[in-house]
């Protein structure tokens, strides 16, 4: 039974005044592009999911409207309307005006919370056109107007409830943000994982927009939810381990699965706050695993004669882990909260997990067996992978590794933030592309047939394979756990393949390849796919380029279609160097499509849809997408 404390006016504790959120937003949101945007509704659903951690809440519901506004419905306590003893002001209009006021620095009103900073709705509230709060409280609905955080309307009491709960409708304010165009995908990403990690909660995701509507409900908590993440991969053993315990207030949720994959998917939460950098939960995760499982293959002489211990690394090969812990006062690294700080969870993480885990292995030794023997397997992989890394250090010179099966041209600047690595399908396309290049500040570097799909090998094979050797090189990062992004000697990286199947085909394996062991790369912005055009209209001396169907069209009427000849390019050996420069080289002119990584899980997702090793959801996917496909060349 959840103790009912009480959450009034007197619980709102003032830190600090609102100051220069719309000079700096990215001091609070990180950016003002997607990501920014969408944790503006992440910071409105966290306060809701706060309200469920206190046993308030158990139904939310977040709406995209017509007008690209978004309304956060849930059905918690609602925030407290009365007068703020301090101020003398509402204690609604404190937690949407001033920074860091809110009912989670100490009061009783939470034990246990993700918006600790109390900046979140005053936030949201200051990058808004416009905001509405309507609250039901105390038998009442009280409501309040805003515009650009700024009170447009005192509190008023506009009617009798007999519910209680929260409203916020707000639309973002587009002087601030690059796009306010909010993604179905990555909110209903965000909501799942809500749903997942608070087992029993109900979250609506309705658009308005496009008439969709989808609903988050589990039961199962995080086994539910690892078992949802390897949904498109084969499980190494049937069900997910689940461990759990509790020390004073924290408490320490885990649930793992192996699969037969290679990459591991470790994903953690303090809070409910998705912690994308790890943090001393995950550190204390990782120590546990590693000790608990070479102390049991040592314990029951599952280790060959001199055999040493599993790395880190063997034993995570394949894992897909949710780790969720609960405690009061979490230290987090920023507002955006993706690192957790608190030392007292890695002990607390590392003790719960090594106890459970080493009472799980010896009660289940067939399942105990087939971890270590993938870890003995990944193990060998990885010694092999060692001497093979060995040889795409990048020490003096490129010439490490020979022969190149298509030789670097590099460029003569040598400042990284000014050069350029082209990748560059075949041998033709190479050698137009150095021609047209600009060699002060462009590298050309061929690449030679197909690449290996990394998702199907291991890195001992991986590394074995000459044309991701050349690539590792040419970077000078390394790769994997050895990558470096500041070594990187290009900031700009441009897979440039042929408008067919086959340079398609290229595009996703190198893209696979960059996600797989050079993510930091896509993180900094740094990888890039060319857009060459599809069409050359001519007409006597006059030539104009199209990149799709709708261009041509409107290139044609701006020519004239009388008289006018029709170029489709297949590849990008059918242009001459001074083309392939003005179309697709060209700074001033070029169209590139930077690779972002807007939500890592849907990443995570497609990669091991379209690259792994079962055909049904492919088949599936494609199935749903083909209509979406446009220049299908076949």
């Amino acid at each position: 039974m959840v103790e009912k404390n009480n959450y009034d006016a007197s619980q709102i504790q003032v830190l600090e005044g609102l100051e220069a959120v719309r000079r700096r937003p990215g001091m609070y949101i990180g950016d003002t592009g997607s990501r920014g945007l969408h944790h503006l509704v992440f910071e409105v659903v966290d306060n809701s999911i706060d309200e469920a951690l206190a046993g308030y809440c158990d139904h939310i519901q977040v709406t995209i409207l017509e007008d690209g506004s978004i309304k956060v419905i849930d059905n918690g306590r609602g925030i407290p309307v009365g007068r703020h003893a301090k101020t003398g002001k509402s204690a609604l209009e404190l937690v949407l005006t001033v920074l860091h006021a809110g009912g989670k620095f100490g009061g009783s009103g939470y034990k246990v919370s993700g918006g600790l900073h109390g900046v979140g709705l005053s936030v949201v509230n200051a990058l808004a056109e416009w905001m509405v709060a309507e609250i039901h409280t105390d038998g009442g609905v009280f409501r309040q107007e805003f515009s650009k955080g700024i009170p447009q309307t005192e509190v008023e009491r506009v009617g009798d409830s007999q519910i209680t709960g929260t409203i916020i409708h707000f639309k973002p304010d587009g002087s601030i943000f690059e796009t306010v165009q909010f993604s179905d995908e990555i909110l209903a990403n965000h909501l799942r994982e809500m749903a997942f990690l608070n087992g029993g909660i109900r979250i609506e995701l309705i658009d308005k927009k496009t008439g969709e509507n989808q609903e988050f409900h589990y039961n199962g908590g995080i086994a539910s939810f690892v078992k949802w993440l390897n949904r498109n991969k084969d499980a190494l053993i049937k069900e997910p381990i689940y461990l759990n315990g509790q020390r004073d207030n924290s408490i320490v949720e885990l649930a793992l699965q192996w699969t037969t994959g290679y990459s591991e998917n470790v994903l953690s939460f303090a809070n409910n706050i998705n912690t994308t950098e790890g943090g001393t939960h995950e550190i204390g995760l990782k120590s546990a695993l590693t000790r608990t499982i070479n102390d049991y293959a040592r314990q029951n002489n599952l280790f060959k004669s001199g055999q040493e211990n599993f790395a880190g690394e063997d034993i995570r090969e394949g894992l897909t882990a949710v780790l969720s812990v609960k405690l009061t006062n979490p230290q987090f690294e920023g507002q955006t909260k993706t690192k957790l700080g608190n030392t007292e969870m890695r002990s607390l993480t590392d003790s719960i997990v090594s106890e459970q885990l080493g009472i799980f292995l010896q009660e289940n030794p067939a399942i105990a067996k087939r971890i270590i023997e993938k870890a003995t397997t990944a193990s060998q992989a990885r010694e092999a992978a060692r001497r093979a890394r060995e040889l795409t250090r990048r020490k003096n010179a490129l010439d490490n590794i020979t022969p190149l099966p298509g030789k670097l041209a590099d460029c003569t600047v040598t400042d990284p933030a000014l050069c350029e690595l082209y990748l560059v399908e075949g041998d033709s396309a190479s050698g137009t592309a150095k021609q047209g290049r600009s060699r002060q500040y462009q590298a050309i570097l061929p690449i030679g047939g197909k690449i290996i799909n990394v998702e199907k090998a291991r890195l001992d094979k991986v590394l074995a394979h000459e044309e991701i050797r050349t690539i590792i090189t040419a970077m000078g990062t390394g790769i994997g756990e050895d990558f470096e992004v500041e070594k990187a000697r290009y900031h700009k990286v441009i897979i440039m393949a042929d408008a067919d199947i086959d340079g398609s085909h290229i595009r996703t394996l190198l893209l696979t390849f960059f996600y797989r062991y050079m993510r930091p790369l896509i993180e900094e912005g740094y990888l890039y796919i060319a857009q060459p055009p599809l069409y050359q209209v001519r007409k006597g001396r006059q030539a104009q380029y199209a990149y799709d169907d709708e261009e041509l069209e409107k290139v044609l009427n701006e020519m004239g279609r009388q008289g006018a000849t029709i170029q489709r390019y297949k590849g990008l050996g059918e242009m001459n160097a001074d083309q392939l420069w003005d179309t697709t080289m060209n700074p001033e002119n070029r169209v590139l499509l930077r690779v972002a990584m807007e939500d890592v899980q849907a990443a995570e997702d497609i990669v091991t849809v379209l690259m792994g090793e079962r055909v049904q959801p492919r088949r599936e996917f494609i199935e749903k997408n083909a209509k979406y496909v446009v220049n299908l060349d076949i």
